[in-house]
């Protein structure tokens, strides 16, 4: 079993400016399906456009914004739930005044966008 306080994670760049990433569970520790990141988008910041091979699930823990999506734009906020489909290109921005904090669970293999 691994058990970790996520604020005790190493916080890395996504290589976005105003986005970071905490990896809570990858196949460091033992994960052969699924990994666990913890990302944080910064006020007035957003995330590229991109999209996965594998669907992936999100929640929001903190903040708000809205995910661009298909030409749409979709409010989201603390307690939204999110499922991005495979191959569905999708953005976060961040409208509010924090940090918007949500957790990111994907397949592997897990490839970032560049």
């Amino acid at each position: 079993m691994y058990i970790k306080d996520y604020r005790e994670l190493p916080v890395e760049s996504s290589g976005v400016d105003g986005l970071t990433v905490r990896w809570a569970i990858n196949a460091s520790q033992g994960a052969s399906n699924f990994a666990m990141r913890i990302l944080e988008l910064e006020p007035g910041k957003s995330s590229q456009m991109h999209q996965h091979d594998n669907e992936h699930e999100i929640f929001v823990l903190a903040g708000e914004g809205e995910v661009e999506t298909l030409g749409k734009v979709h409010p989201i906020s603390e307690g939204s739930v999110l499922y991005v489909a495979p191959n569905e290109g999708h953005q976060f921005h961040n409208i509010g005044k924090k940090v918007m904090r949500f957790i990111d669970a994907v397949m592997f293999p897990v490839i970032l966008p560049k």
